[in-house]
């Protein structure tokens, strides 16, 4: 314990406040004073195994879209090929923009007008199990709405459009957003 002296058996601690000029010795009152320190986020540079995979997953991707079955390319079958059971790819597009629009509002949340007195990290935490569940379901309306088509190439079809969407969705960014820091501060 910080400057006590042996008082019934232990050790009571004294404060010694100085004010604010106190050079960083009392650490609870120095800690007021100061502006809140930034946090950046170290980017280490990728691999050239990492590029390889993206290159790799984002082609596949493309592949699957312009070749589509071998007739046609991926849109045109989903806008006008009958094979496709409508309603299963239509809830999994729903799902997969809940999951869109869940994931934006966090982000806006997180990078927004933050006051440190919230806990954003509890209520996007909190929801994740649904979110799983949402991304999981629309995994598999994806499958069973595409199946008529390419029957087993189906899982790798779509789980390869799935990889590329998650490579390309980091560089999508709409706008630049920065921290606001507190430089007045009434206590």
């Amino acid at each position: 314990m910080s400057g006590g002296t042996p008082r019934g058996g232990g050790y009571v601690r004294r404060r010694h406040s100085h004010g604010y000029s106190s050079g960083g010795e009392d650490l609870e009152d120095d800690a007021c004073s100061r502006l809140p320190s930034q946090y950046f986020a170290v980017s280490r540079p990728r691999t050239w195994v990492e590029i390889l995979e993206n290159i790799l997953w984002i082609g596949s991707s493309l592949v699957f879209i312009y070749f589509g079955d071998g007739k046609s390319n991926l849109f045109f079958i989903l806008y006008i090929d009958d094979r496709i059971r409508r309603a299963p790819l239509h809830i999994g597009i729903f799902c997969v923009s809940l999951n869109v629009l869940y994931f934006l509002y966090i982000s806006m949340i997180a990078w927004g007008s933050r006051k440190y007195s919230e806990k954003w990290e509890v209520s996007s935490t909190a929801s994740l199990p649904y979110i799983t569940i949402l991304g999981l379901l629309s995994f598999c309306l994806f499958c069973f709405a595409l199946w008529p088509i390419w029957n087993f190439l189906t899982l790798p079809l779509v789980f390869t459009l799935f990889m590329a969407f998650m490579i390309i969705v980091p560089y999508m960014v709409l706008g630049t957003f920065k921290q606001q820091a507190e430089l007045l501060r009434r206590d």
